[in-house]
């Protein structure tokens, strides 16, 4: 069974910083593209960023400047730093992992179990 565990969320003033980790575990051949999804209250989920497994990223306006998302290959881990947070940036963030198991196995969507992030003060 393929799992994902989050953690590193939290409560933290404004202009504080966080990171977040995603790891995940069982049976997997391939991951693709990692990323990192956030909802807030009566809001839709939105995109936080994405890193490829060649460490390419993509960032939301919004975090660009001041969150990192990097990855660790052989850990089957991607990260969040979050820097200068806000009180905008509350939300559950979510990690987002699509995996293969085999090489001739149809792609497949992984979330983890979210973490809840409060910048307040």
């Amino acid at each position: 069974q393929v799992q994902l565990v989050e953690s590193g969320g939290g409560l933290v003033q404004p202009g504080g910083s966080l990171r977040l980790s995603c790891a995940a575990s069982g049976s997997i051949f391939r991951i693709y593209a990692m990323g990192w999804y956030r909802q807030a209250p009566g809001k839709q989920r939105e995109l936080v960023a994405t890193v490829t497994s060649d460490s390419i990223t993509n960032y939301a306006g919004s975090v660009k400047g001041r969150f990192t998302i990097s990855r660790d290959n052989a850990k089957n881990t991607v990260y969040l730093q979050m820097n200068n947070l806000s009180p905008e940036d509350t939300a559950v963030y979510y990690c987002h992992v699509p995996y293969a198991t085999t090489t001739t196995g149809q792609s497949r969507d992984l979330w983890g179990q979210g973490t809840q992030v409060t910048v307040s003060s």
